[in-house]
C-alpha cells in the first residue's frame, strides 16, 4: 500500500471545496485508489464555524454528539462525546487550523464523500475511485490519536473472514477487518496534525479492496458501525453515565 499526502492552500470558511481539490490533487489519479480528505477541510468549506465568543465548546459538543460525559467525569477533562457512532472528544470539535473559530463535524458526512467522489470520477475519467472523509480520535487505552474514517464512498468497507478457513483449515467465525478505518489510519498518520498543511493523500495499491461504481446504500455507509448495547464492550460502554445530546438536531 502506497500512502502519499497533498499540500493545499489555507482553507477558509466559505472556501469552494471543488477548486481545492483541482488545485491540490494530482491531474491523473491511478484506478482502484481511495482519496482520504481531512473533515476539516469539508467543514470549513461549508463553513461549519462557530465563534467561541458566541458559545462554548462544551455546550456545542453537547448539541453535536448523540451522547456525552460531562467534562467532570474525566480525571483529564475532557468531554468523551459519540458523535455517528464515533467516541470522540467534544463531537469532533476543536481550534486547530482554524483562525480563532471551533470547527465542526460537516453536516452531512456521508453525503460529502458521495459528491467528492462523483466529482473526481467524472473530472479524472475513473471507474474504480474510493474517497473517506477522515478525522482523528483518540482510542482507549492507548497514548496519542489515531485517523477514524467518518464515511466511505465507492468501496466496500468491512472485509469479512466469517467461514474462511485458517492456515490449519478451522473455520473463522467472527473476525471482520475494517478496511475503511485502516486506510484512514494510514493516511492521516502522513497527513499530520499540525501546520503540514496536508489534509488530502492517495493511497494506492491497495490489497483486498472492493471498489464500487456507486454510493453506499444507507445499511452499507452505517456497517462498520455497532450499537453500544450491542457489542463486545457493551458492559463498559453501558456502565458509562452518558448523558443524551441533541444529535445536531
Amino acid at each position: 500500500m502506497l500512502v502519499k499526502a497533498y499540500k493545499t492552500r489555507k482553507v477558509v470558511s466559505g472556501d469552494d471545496l471543488f477548486t481545492i481539490l483541482k488545485e491540490s490533487l494530482p491531474k491523473e489519479l491511478p484506478e482502484k485508489s481511495i482519496v482520504a480528505i481531512s473533515s476539516k477541510i469539508i467543514a470549513l468549506c461549508e463553513s461549519r464555524i462557530a465563534n467561541p465568543q458566541d458559545m462554548g465548546r462544551d455546550e456545542l459538543a453537547e448539541k453535536e454528539a448523540e451522547y456525552y460525559l460531562p467534562r467532570e467525569t474525566n480525571p483529564f477533562g475532557v468531554m468523551v462525546t459519540i458523535k455517528n457512532n464515533v467516541m470522540v472528544a467534544s463531537a469532533g470539535i476543536d481550534q486547530s487550523n482554524a483562525h480563532g473559530m471551533y470547527v465542526l463535524w460537516p453536516e452531512n458526512v456521508q453525503a460529502s464523500a458521495n459528491s467528492i467522489r462523483q466529482q473526481i470520477a467524472k473530472s479524472k475519467g475513473l471507474r474504480d475511485i474510493g474517497v473517506i472523509v477522515t478525522d482523528s480520535r483518540l482510542s482507549p487505552l492507548r497514548w496519542g490519536v489515531t485517523g477514524v474514517c467518518l464515511s466511505h464512498s465507492g468501496f466496500e468497507a468491512i472485509r469479512s473472514y466469517i467461514g474462511k478457513p485458517d492456515v490449519f483449515g478451522r473455520l473463522l467465525q467472527v473476525e471482520t477487518v475494517n478496511d475503511a478505518d485502516s486506510i484512514a489510519a494510514a493516511a492521516v498518520s502522513v497527513m499530520g496534525e499540525g501546520s503540514e498543511q496536508t489534509p488530502l493523500a492517495i493511497v494506492s495499491d491497495i490489497p483486498y479492496i472492493v471498489f464500487t461504481d456507486k454510493n453506499p446504500t444507507p445499511k452499507e455507509s452505517l456497517v462498520s458501525m455497532i450499537d453500544m448495547n450491542h457489542e463486545v464492550f457493551t458492559p463498559l460502554l453501558t456502565a458509562a453515565p452518558w448523558k443524551k445530546g441533541k444529535g445536531g438536531r
